[in-house]
């Protein structure tokens, strides 16, 4: 085949396609070792033409003459340029092409092509091929020299097709980044790339290329910044199009020197640097775009890195001094005029170079803070030293960055009684904005390592203490002295600990005996900040072990009957306990303390509670009610769920058989009136602590072992169905489902689930346990959709067949909302439950079409419960999931809006707002319906609603113009009456989608 192919005319040349089946078997055959110098003369080096006594390979022998052949035919008329340059793309894949002929194939096309009179593909062609011998024969193109260099140069000069310059961007990238010689042509190689900075590009409609603007802007970048070789031609650039009035060329230009920074140096930047600063400054000053002064400052920042990395010579000039030097003589003064607009641009410029390096920060930081320092105590305007203290913030928080081995060398140190002085006379000033900015201040200094003496901490925990307990008017300052009172317990638990912790003991003993008294509001107001108090400063393990026990001793006042409590007062104790356990959980040792400490005395004051007593005092009740006991099933979970297994498997041992065989000994003051036996007392005080053993073992990791769980699993179940209680029934639902989700596969989880199923179904059949049956069965199912077991479909298709039920119809479809949500105390992934990704999306696709047909085939007075199970299901699912169900289901949504429920409007409204804004086209399909639906429903009895459709409202302007234009008079005119609605929230809604609405349409909208 191969003297036909070359005795024939180039019109018989061997097609592309037909060329790998040519190679592969040839070559395939022959390893590349084997290959000897033995090619031919016209293609190969010197060396390689020397005569070798060996036998010719005769698959070298083919790729030779095909190569040769292919030159030949470059030569040729025009149109066969195409077919020859596939022919040789095909061949630069060749694994094994002799040696020379890559040089032999890019010298032809340089010398014998005029690549940009080309087809695109064709062009695309040829950066292909040179792509593939550089990925190959790398070291024989290095061989050229700067002749290849200049090769590519004139294949790329005047490329426009997108397609074709990313892959050429990616070649001048490659030709810089691995070192091949450019010679005498930087600057041309410069000039054929730069030409197309910056990127004008939009990308036609329905692109089948995906090629962005970012992609090209991204990929002509790398070229521009991999080298400092460009930096005498790149930089007057930058500068040019930094000044221009283009926002684009502004913002491109930046990132573009942003980038360069990480590879230039003090030589490149010398030259530059002047005019580079007055650009920078220009534009951090005059620009009215956020983004551009943002890059601004990142090229101030990069700049500044890249002076301050660089070696210096021992007679070399300190660029980096003469720099600052520039910043601060321009910036400086504009920081004495706290009122006027360049104050803050200038304070931005020195922070962006001060954050650069230490010596940056150094050298800005000892100038501008002495300077502010004066300014502060200049001025006596709240509003002008809250400026000038802000800037100051700015500023020694950059101080965190940068270590010290020797304290001395700190420059804050010098200025430490200063700042003391400044931040307290701020602290206590009249304006809440100062003492926020005080605040803040405050926490900074004292994050820096011994800045602060034992005198200056003890005044700031005074300052702290007092901030903690403002009026309600300044509750934002109230929050800031907690969040820093947290912050700097725990970097000086000693201080907070011989100074706050005994004031805040005294407070909660005060607001006990104003609790006794029965005292009015502003005590209650006081005794609720000193709680928060305690948690905020929970944040070491020894102050842990002082503020824990004054909580506990504080709960149990309510027990001892000393106090005129109320649920919210025990509430807002938990609520504490709560705060508490959460910081504990970072270190194993105080979680466990929390856990061994906190839990049984909140059981042993929960025991105490459900005795019956001769005169039952109200006073002890108090723990005994749902909110109280919910909050402190909170503080159980909390504490519970980050103990590890082995200390989990201790406290599990207690706390079960204390349940099953009222087992006391191991809580705190164990001298009971009775036995406690809440699976068997008919009392339903002690039932209602079943709620408590929830909070616990279902918040057990999941490898721990609950002993007697056969028997705790058949006394949960019989619980479960008790109408006696229904508080205790649920909780031990709950509990039981916790336990399934946990219980590894197997027999005894078959048997478990078989009990659960018969107690159901005898439960649903009549009698007064209906309801307590039917929230075991949604617990149960719960507990199954999370793990995706196989029973889960079953136990849905049986929740669907409850819609229909006359009793149980409503809760059933609101059953599908708790499916589809998120638990808080049990059945969470951080309690350890079984909770499988995307387990909603897997519900939506096995159960809402057999709702959709449902709903179709039931009868009309049960359509609404079909709607609203449906409308819960899609409310909680994840958007794009639904985005590509939505035709189908929109109309089901649309009717769920005129369903009377109250709860289905507002769970549908919910849905659709989103919807709007992200399936605008499908949506403008139906914008007659929506529009008079949610119009209908902003005059809704329920405000939640009325907000809910005026919201929507709002997110119906993001649909085409065109198709709301002809409603805009009736909606402006309906949008007048929520203008008057008597809530506040309603009137905010009504006239932000009126205002959007009458801009519809308008120029700039």
């Amino acid at each position: 085949m191969l003297p036909k192919l070359v005795s024939n005319s180039w019109t018989e040349a061997i097609l592309p396609s037909q060329l790998p089946e040519v190679l592969d078997y040839r070559c395939e055959i022959w390893q590349l070792y084997s290959v000897t110098s033995c090619g031919s003369p016209w293609v190969l080096s010197r060396e390689s033409r020397t005569p070798n006594s060996g036998t010719r390979n005769p698959a070298f022998v083919t790729v030779v003459h095909l190569i040769l052949f292919y030159e030949n035919r470059l030569k040729d008329h025009h149109l066969v340029i195409p077919s020859v340059l596939q022919g040789l793309k095909a061949l630069s894949l060749c694994v094994a092409l002799p040696p020379g002929l890559a040089v032999s194939v890019l010298k032809a096309i340089f010398q014998e092509v005029h690549v940009q009179s080309l087809p695109q593909v064709d062009r695309h062609t040829v950066y292909n091929i040179i792509t593939n011998f550089m990925r190959t024969r790398e070291e024989e193109l290095k061989g050229l020299g700067a002749d290849f260099t200049f090769g590519f140069i004139q294949v790329m000069d005047g490329e426009k097709d997108p397609r074709n310059l990313l892959v050429a961007f990616h070649i001048v990238h490659d030709l810089i980044s691995r070192d091949y010689s450019l010679g005498p042509f930087v600057e041309e190689l410069f000039e054929v790339t730069s030409c197309y900075f910056p990127i004008d590009f939009t990308p036609p409609p329905n692109d089948p290329y995906g090629i962005q603007r970012e992609d090209l802007i991204l990929s002509l970048r790398s070229v521009l910044a991999s080298t400092p070789r460009f930096a005498e031609f790149l930089l007057p650039l930058l500068i040019e199009k930094v000044d221009s009035e283009i926002l684009s060329a502004k913002l491109d230009s930046l990132q573009t020197l942003n980038a360069c920074c990480a590879v230039y140096g003090q030589k490149e930047l010398k030259d530059f640097l002047p005019s580079l600063w007055a650009s920078i400054r220009r534009e951090v000053f005059q620009t009215a775009s956020e983004r551009v002064e943002a890059e601004g400052l990142a090229a101030l920042h990069s700049l500044t890195v890249c002076l301050s990395r660089s070696v210096l010579s021992a007679d070399a000039e300190d660029l980096l001094d003469s720099f600052l030097s520039n910043i601060l003589q321009d910036c400086r003064h504009h920081l004495c005029e706290p009122d006027m607009k360049l104050v803050w641009p200038s304070a931005k410029l020195l922070q962006a170079a001060a954050g650069a390096s230490a010596r940056a920060c150094d050298c800005i930081t000892s100038n501008v803070l002495p300077l502010l320092l004066e300014q502060f105590h200049k001025h006596s305007q709240s509003s002008q030293r809250r400026t000038i203290l802000e800037m100051l913030l700015g500023f020694l928080k950059l101080q965190e960055k940068w270590s010290y081995e020797d304290k001395d060398q700190r420059p804050l140190n010098g200025f430490k009684d200063q700042l003391c002085s400044m931040v307290f006379m701020a602290l206590t000033g009249p304006s809440t904005q100062l003492q926020l900015v005080g605040i803040h201040t405050l926490t900074v200094l004292g994050a820096q390592p011994d800045l602060l003496s034992s005198e200056d901490l003890e005044l700031a925990v005074g300052h702290l203490y007092r901030l903690s307990f403002l009026e309600e008017d300044s509750q934002s300052c109230r929050v800031a002295a907690l969040e820093a009172s947290g912050t700097l317990a725990a970097l000086y638990p000693v201080a907070f600990s011989s100074h706050l912790v005994p004031k805040l003991a005294e407070e909660l003993r005060v607001g006990e005996s104003d609790l006794t008294r029965g005292d009015g509001p502003t005590q209650c107001s006081q005794h609720l900040c000193c709680l928060q108090a305690l948690s905020a400063i929970s944040t070491h393990p020894s102050i842990v072990r002082e503020t824990l026990p004054l909580l506990l001793q504080h709960l149990c006042q309510v027990n001892k009957g000393n106090m005129v409590a109320r649920s919210s007062d025990v509430i807002a104790v938990c609520q504490s306990l709560k705060q508490v356990a959460e910081k504990c959980q970072q270190d194993p040792d105080c979680c466990w303390y929390f856990h061994q400490t906190a839990i049984p005395c909140l059981l042993a004051l929960a025991v105490q509670a459900s005795m019956p007593e001769k005169e039952p005092s109200v006073m002890r009740k108090v723990l005994l009610e749902d909110e109280v006991l919910a909050a402190m099933v909170s503080v159980i979970g909390t504490a519970t769920t980050h103990l590890s297994p082995e200390l989990a498997a201790q406290s599990v041992t207690h706390i079960v058989p204390l349940f099953l065989d009222g087992n006391v000994s191991f809580l705190p003051e164990n001298s009971f009136p009775s036995r406690f036996q809440p699976f068997q007392d008919d009392s339903s005080g002690q039932r209602r602590l079943v709620a408590l053993l929830m909070a616990f073992v279902c918040s057990l990791p999941r490898n721990v072992e609950i002993p007697q769980l056969n028997q705790l699993m058949r006394e949960l179940l019989e619980l479960s169905c008790c109408h006696s209680c229904p508080f205790s029934s649920t909780a031990a639902a709950k509990c039981f489902a916790g336990l399934l989700n946990k219980h590894p596969a197997g027999q005894q989880l078959d048997e478990f689930l078989q009990l659960a199923m018969d107690k159901v179904e005898a439960g649903l059949g009549s009698g007064p346990c209906r309801g307590q049956a039917f929230t075991l069965l949604l617990w149960v199912t719960k507990a199954l959709v999370l793990r995706y077991h196989p029973l889960s479909s079953c136990l849905t298709t049986r929740l669907m067949g409850l819609l229909s039920d006359p009793e149980l119809g409503p809760a059933a479809a609101d059953g599908f909302s708790l499916l589809m949500s998120d638990c808080t105390d049990v059945l969470t992934r951080a309690g350890h439950a079984e909770v499988r990704i995307m387990f909603r999306q897997r519900f939506f696709t096995d159960n809402v079409p057999a709702l959709v047909q449902g709903f179709h085939a039931a009868p009309q007075d049960v359509k609404p419960n079909y709607l609203k199970g449906l409308s819960h299901v899609l409310n909680r699912l994840p958007k794009p999931v639904l985005l590509p169900e939505l035709p189908t289901l929109l109309s089901l949504l649309l009717e769920a809006l005129s369903c009377p429920d109250c709860v289905v409007q507002l769970s549908t409204l919910s849905c659709l707002q989103p919807l709007l804004l992200e399936a605008p086209q499908v949506m403008s399909l139906h914008v007659d319906t929506l529009v008079t639906k949610f119009l209908n429903l902003s005059s809704s009895p329920s405000m939640a609603v009325r907000i809910a459709a005026l919201q929507c409202m709002h997110a119906l302007t993001r649909l085409p113009t065109p198709v709301l234009l002809p409603y805009k008079p009736q909606v402006i005119r309906a949008l007048a009456k929520p203008l008057d609605d008597k809530k506040r929230l309603v009137r905010k809604e009504a006239v932000s989608a009126r205002g959007e609405w009458f801009l519809l349409g308008s120029p700039g909208s």
